[in-house]
């Protein structure tokens, strides 16, 4: 079976006139990205900290203007991490800023059957994966079975997409589940951590760094979630086993 490429494509981030850095992205979903990623950064809190968005995709610009003063010095004497994976990016958040967030303390329970359940219906709401078979996805999930999808080439990019959305949307990150494709690395996990998911999930696996942070921080975090099988990375108590063939560890 023949599949078409997937896309990436260098686009350069301007905020408030100054360029940040050149992201590999693919073009869907930029505006949600965009604010995404200036959350994740700690640059925005809410929707409202972004006064205007001027996308140029012929030229691969994005042009972001702050309704409040940008200091580059102090944002560009931050040093930089670069992120592992596919679809390389750039954090200014350090290993001490993260440990600094709040811990979690959202009350919500799902029972294992659910989580599995919505991830065969998040792999069938990937059109560029399945055309491909090259692109990550990142989904949120709400108690009530609703799901809404972002699809990139980079799984942290996917991750601020989603993340963009449910700021746009305001949305509670107490009452919804952080899904994606990719491996839940220390930068993802961080992702997660600062805009306040309390359960994160993968289908595949969570680093030692990342199952480190989400123990201290509170997070559950379950990977491997393929058929009737999972792992338990932590023990919060907010996902339980309700199915016997279920196969569970910890790290």
């Amino acid at each position: 079976m023949n599949k078409g490429c997937p896309e990436e494509y260098p686009i350069t981030l301007v905020l408030n006139g100054y360029e940040i850095a050149v992201f590999q992205l693919t073009k869907q979903d930029l505006e949600d990205w965009v604010y995404g990623y200036l959350f994740s950064e700690g640059l925005i809190i809410c929707e409202e900290d972004i006064e205007a968005i001027s996308i140029q995709e012929d030229q691969g610009v994005i042009h972001v203007q702050l309704a409040q003063p940008f200091s580059a010095e102090d944002f560009f004497g931050k040093k930089k991490h670069y992120t592992a994976g596919c679809g390389r990016g750039v954090t200014f958040f350090s290993m001490t800023d993260v440990k600094g967030f709040k811990k979690n303390t959202a009350n919500v329970s799902y029972p294992l059957s659910f989580l599995l359940k919505k991830r065969s219906e998040f792999a069938r709401m990937t059109p560029m994966y399945i055309e491909t078979g090259g692109m990550h996805g990142a989904c949120i999930i709400r108690k009530d079975g609703f799901i809404e999808v972002r699809e990139d080439i980079g799984r942290h990019n996917a991750v601020d997409k989603i993340i963009g959305y449910a700021l746009r949307n305001r949305l509670k990150p107490e009452e919804l589940i952080l899904m994606t494709t990719g491996r839940i690395s220390y930068e993802m996990l961080s992702k997660a951590a600062k805009f306040g998911f309390p359960v994160v999930a993968s289908r595949t696996a969570a680093t030692k760094q990342a199952v480190q942070l989400a123990k201290y921080l509170h997070i559950e975090v379950i990977g491997y979630l393929r058929g009737k099988m999972s792992i338990f990375y932590t023990s919060s108590g907010r996902v339980f086993n309700d199915l016997e063939m279920t196969v569970g560890g910890s790290s």
